[in-house]
């Protein structure tokens, strides 16, 4: 907020922002005759899609002033890639350059106010961009600026015998006539009075450790190493900085990767930067497939080989380089040498290098560093503790990757004098450069596939394509695509910096788009494949510029019945599936936009669906950089089957998420990873213990490792004295603490699917026999059709089924339960009801298990088995309840949270299965696991992006009254898979409490239910619409696959959205459900922006009449609301706004929907 005064002498405080889309109706009626002279006629639409910046004054959301800035002249005065050549053949000024001057488009404002508006959104300019210190306006010769803008600029004088056009006059605005100019000097003790206030504006923690006097102190301190100097404006000092030369660069070099920077010291010929013999790259490296602890992926992992190749920074060699082989600085692997360096993202495949991971680099050379504490040095260094915000000084530093085995709280960044250079030139490249350019790429992995698309790109272009972009991301959450012309959009292949230029990211991008004559840049990043090979030949590089570009959501793509739809269905451009990958964007109006930089070390426990949900809805904030984001996973990052692995059939999905899903989000690139299992919590000194020991340090520690099924404890029951269940029921709730049997298989995950899917392959299938799966949960009867699928045949799978703890069975349906056990039998399945386990082996050494013992409430059996798979007693892993027990957070039978998911330690929040809620809310039967996983993940993201989103209104404390209620969420829960029989199964549900199903019908309140097919033919398909006419209960069995996300879409909808559901089904016009939800009509539901324009037309149908009515509560009517609701809709302006938007709709998304006709195609 600032203030302005008026040409009258009134003040006025206004906010000053960047410029947002709901502004232009706002702008559009600020512009008069007088604008239109000066700077010709504007699309202010288009103008705002391709500015460099645009600024808005507003008044309690009234627009008063805006200015648009681009970096190009204004009237096409001069080509956009040649003006500044023409700038100086023709004026005398030749200061201007791309990265210090921006053209002024569009300025307007309140005549009212204009000159004070005028000044502060110059001003605002100059202190959000410090790299410019021009600002250039074209004027036709015949317009007089005004006093606004002639107050603040001054004409540039053309040089004789220019060439220039004459019916245009170039004005200019200096930086040093709106910002301060600084004087810096050496620091006094007389400045501790003006410099105290500036410090403990930021925080006191300095005086409370060294005392109230410490600034004069280390001011009066100085000598040959310490210096202090303070920046002045008119007497006044209001700026300190202290440099020390002693630098720690042992613990440095400990800490943190400076291979980039080698080392911090200067070249030395006895330098040691790799192993003496190093393996042949055939021989020596193994692929991975895990992630590794790389907290700024892209950053130093690329461009930070490239040093060595430039004169500024000469033999700054980085980390060991051959073919790709990156050696980190005193890397010691952590959890079992399982982490390596990532290089995932964008096609490279992660490599082990053994023995030498813990090779060090050795630098002979004299330290050549300064350090800031709060010459003839090379390097400039400064750390900050990770909780500190990145201020603008910082902002030009590089950030250095910490090493793995690093627990060092602070981040360090290095700034290299050769960053102060301000005359380097961004052009074109030509096929001349190829030798420059080969040298200064030698030591990526991708160099040869660089050098041959540079080839190719100085011989022909290559554009995206934008068709497939825009129907399968949601790119317009950033541009409006319409004013963005085919030839506009680049594909961004490859992007290599040298890391001490890394604060000139965005100039190089911002001066390829003007070369190029592009407005937007994409850079996809496509998934690795198991085996490390690369996926296809369009795997791109590295590119340092990823952090700069925003990662863009994947749109949900609609199930088309294309033979159904026959020529009205979409392009193939459209509907085509090729290989997903990861999309990230830049545009002209995101380049001068800042990221918000979080250091906090934020630690994710647990690869579940609350976890990835969590992760995912912070790597999605486009204004908002997470550069230590850890997870810690017994497997690393789901999604690495192969697509067609038939392995993943064992457990019933969730539908929150499936390896597409994991490659259009490409965590890979974003979040560090460490395998293994949590098996302590150290609250003082903020640390995760994970196997083997290895600590992972915290800021914030989120818990959400779920429940896993738990190793079965036998009840030790001889069954030879005939005992039953009843006199077993306790024993069998134990824990199970004897040694574990090999052939037990508990499946928590893809990873433990895929193992047990290898292992039948390689010892079961094709030898004799038994199987044994043991459980009452639906994943029984999914792991019971794998097998079969497998080759397996029924009589060697038993089915042995424990006493239920709830009358609520797990299919909770007597039609589909009746068509599974009709399945099971005829595939010779054996099924053992209330059954529970008594022994393995009799009693005797349970490894390798070749029988198991079972009580049954009459007599008990054996079984001869080879392998046991248990689906029984879910619950929090032993060793994760350890950890947190002896950390002393609060555990009652789970995990105990309160309502914004905190436990009793403020840094260490939960969620998901693990947790329950505390006692006071007087709610447990209510549980995380009642909800769905997907958007619990978002909830808790949203509650902790409080802490680190500076755009977000402070939370409010709820009322007395309403602290004590838990939040209810609304999503729905999903399982899907194959069960016995090949049948295809989904169920979707509102979140609540289980209930069975026969009972819930009873209920008076219940609804109606519509059932269409059989469920032992394969076609059945039931929908329950609950008293309010909503979709609430999706369940469907089929023998055909069918489109899970087009029926997800269903849920929560209004049945009269459903071409009027109801009615239609008690006319008997609806004989199949699956036939009736393939129907043209149906497509437009399915379509993810549905909600948006039912959100639209709500907002229409609220009118003020209906707002009367429903607020005054007395409005006298001498018809029923609702007739008079509708009669007052049809004869007014609503039924035509109404069908406008609709129109809209279908017209702007009409390559997703060319079904549906519209005025004009008809």
């Amino acid at each position: 907020m600032t203030a302005i005064t008026s040409a009258r002498g009134n003040t006025e405080v206004v906010n000053v922002r960047r410029t947002e889309a709901h502004d232009v109706s706002g702008i559009i009626s600020l512009i008069s005759y007088f604008t239109e002279k000066t700077f010709g006629r504007i699309n202010v639409i288009y103008l705002l899609e391709k500015a460099n910046l645009a600024v808005t004054l507003s008044k309690k959301n009234e627009v008063i002033a805006h200015a648009a800035f681009l970096d190009y002249p204004n009237w096409n005065i001069v080509d956009q890639a040649d003006w500044e050549s023409f700038l100086h053949e023709n004026y005398s000024d030749k200061k201007c350059t791309p990265l210090n001057t921006l053209f002024m488009h569009l300025f307007v404002a309140n005549d009212e106010y204009a000159v004070g508006c005028a000044q502060e959104i110059i001003r605002t300019v100059f202190n959000a961009v410090p790299e410019v210190h021009f600002i250039l306006l074209f004027v036709p010769s015949h317009v007089d600026l005004g006093k606004s803008l002639g107050t603040f600029f001054e004409q540039m004088m053309s040089v004789p015998g220019s060439t220039i056009d004459v019916d245009f006059t170039l004005f200019v605005c200096h930086r040093h006539q709106h910002c301060p100019q600084l004087y810096i000097r050496k620091a006094r003790v007389e400045d501790h009075d003006d410099l105290m206030p500036i410090f403990m504006h930021q925080n006191e923690i300095l005086r409370e450790t060294y005392g109230e006097y410490f600034l004069a102190e280390l001011i009066d301190a100085q000598d040959e190493k310490n210096h202090a100097v303070v920046c002045e404006d008119d007497g006044t000092a209001v700026g300190f900085m202290s440099v020390c030369s002693e630098v720690n660069i042992q613990l440095l070099h400990d800490c943190f990767d400076l291979g980039p920077f080698h080392g911090l010291c200067k070249p030395h010929p006895d330098d040691i930067l790799k192993l003496p013999q190093e393996p042949s790259i055939e021989t020596g490296i193994r692929v991975m497939n895990e992630s590794s602890i790389c907290p700024e992926l892209m950053d130093t992992k690329t461009e930070d080989v490239l040093p060595q190749t430039l004169d500024i920074a000469t033999s700054h060699s980085t980390t060991e380089s051959k073919e790709g082989v990156n050696i980190v600085s005193n890397a010691e692997l952590p959890i079992d040498d399982a982490i390596g360096t990532d290089l995932k993202a964008a096609g490279t495949p992660t490599l082990e290098t053994d023995e030498r991971d813990s090779f060090h680099p050795v630098y002979r050379g004299a330290v050549t560093a300064f350090c800031i504490q709060y010459s003839v040095s090379n390097f400039c260094i400064i750390t900050v503790p990770h909780l500190v915000p990145e201020f603008l000084l910082i902002q030009n530093f590089v950030r250095v990757n910490p090493s793995s085995n690093s627990t060092l709280d602070h981040e360090l960044y290095v700034f290299h004098r050769a960053g102060l250079l301000k005359s380097f030139k961004v052009r074109a490249a030509t096929t001349s450069d190829t030798p420059a350019v080969e040298m200064l790429i030698k030591t990526l992995d991708l160099n040869e596939s660089i050098l041959d698309d540079l080839k190719v790109f100085t011989q022909a272009r290559r554009d995206p394509d934008m068709e497939y972009i825009r129907s399968h991301y949601n790119l317009e959450d950033f541009i409006y695509f319409n004013h963005h012309q085919q030839e506009e959009h680049g594909h961004l292949y490859h992007f290599a910096l040298n890391p001490i230029f890394h604060h000139y990211t965005k100039y190089f991008l911002k001066e390829i788009l003007r070369l190029a004559y592009k407005s937007c840049l994409y850079y996809p990043i496509y998934p690795q494949s198991v085996d490390g090979e690369f996926q296809n030949p369009y795997a791109h590089s590295l590119t340092s510029a990823l952090h700069y570009m925003v990662p863009v959501r994947p749109r949900r793509q609609i199930v088309y019945p294309l033979e159904k739809l026959g020529i009205n269905a979409p392009s193939k451009q459209v509907s085509k599936d090729q290989l997903s990958y990861a999309l990230n964007h830049i545009n002209r109006k995101l380049m001068l936009e800042p990221k918000v930089s979080v250091n906090a070390r934020i630690v994710v426990v647990g690869a579940s669906n609350v976890g990835i949900s969590f992760l995912e809805t912070l790597i999605f904030c486009p204004h908002l950089k997470f550069n230590n984001l850890t997870l810690i996973s017994t497997h690393g990052l789901p999604g690495k089957n192969p697509p067609d692995s038939k392995n993943r059939g064992f457990l019933i999905h969730s539908h929150c998420f499936n390896d597409k899903d994991y490659a259009l989000m490409s965590l890979c690139s974003w979040v560090n990873v460490v395998v293994g299992k949590m098996t302590g919590i150290d609250r003082a000194a903020k640390h995760v213990v994970v196997s083997k020991g290895k600590k992972v340090p915290y800021d914030h520690l989120v818990l959400c490792t779920g429940q896993q099924y738990q190793v079965p404890c036998p009840t030790g029951a001889e069954i030879s004295k005939l005992q039953t269940n009843r006199e077993v029921i306790h024993s069998c709730k134990q824990r199970y603490t004897g040694e574990v049997p090999t052939k037990l298989f508990n499946l928590s995950d893809d990873q433990d699917c895929l193992k047990a899917g290898h292992w039948l392959k390689e010892n079961f299938i094709n030898s004799h026999g038994n199987v044994i799966v043991y459980g009452n949960t639906t994943d029984i009867y999914s792991t019971a059709q794998t097998l079969l699928s497998l080759g397996i045949h029924g009589s060697r799978i038993h089915l042995v089924q424990p006493p239920l703890s709830s009358n609520v069975t797990c299919l909770n349906n007597n039609a589909i339960e009746k068509a599974v056990k009709e399945a099971l039998s005829e595939n010779d399945v054996c099924v053992y009801y209330d059954s529970i386990l008594a022994q393995w082996n009799e009693g005797d050494h349970p490894d390798p298990i070749t029988c198991a013992s079972f009580t049954t409430n009459t007599r008990p059996f054996k079984l001869q088995c080879t392998a046991f798979f248990n689906f029984s007693n879910k619950g929090v892993d032993y060793e994760t309840f350890k950890a947190i027990n002896d950390a002393c957070l609060v555990y009652d039978g789970r995990l105990v949270i309160d309502a914004n998911f905190h436990t009793n330690d403020v840094t260490i929040r939960a969620a998901g299965p693990l947790t329950k809620f505390s006692n006071i809310y007087y709610a447990n039967e209510w549980t995380h696991s009642n909800f769905s996983s997907k958007e619990i993940g978002f909830q808790l993201a949203a509650a902790m992006l409080n802490l680190f989103d500076p755009t977000l209104e402070p939370v409010s404390e709820p009322p007395e009254d309403l602290d004590r209620l838990i939040p209810m969420y609304k999503g729905c829960k999903i399982q899907g898979g194959v069960l016995p029989g090949g049948y295809n199964y989904l169920h979707i549900s509102k979140p609540g409490i289980p209930t069975r199903l026969d009972v819930q019908i009873t209920q008076p309140n219940y609804g109606m239910e519509i059932i269409t097919g059989d469920a032992t033919k394969g076609n059945y398909f039931r929908i329950h619409v609950n008293q309010y006419c909503m979709v609430e209960t999706i369940t469907c069995l089929s023998k055909e696959p069918f489109p899970v996300s087009n029926y997800i879409c269903l849920f929560g909808q209004h049945e009269r959205v459903l071409n009027n559901l109801c009615s239609r089904w008690k006319e008997g016009l609806i004989k199949d459900l699956y036939s009736y939800f393939r129907e043209p009509w149906s497509m437009a539901i399915y379509h993810d922006r549905f909600i948006d324009l039912k959100k639209e037309l709500r907002q229409i149908l609220i009118s003020s009449q209906v707002r009367k009515m429903t607020m005054d509560g007395e409005l006298i009517l001498s018809e029923k609301p609702k007739k008079y609701l509708k009669r007052f809709f049809q004869q007014n302006i609503y039924k035509r706004r109404v069908e406008e938007s609709i129109l809209s709709y279908l017209n702007y998304n009409n390559y997703h929907l060319p079904m549906y006709a519209w005025p004009g195609i008809v």
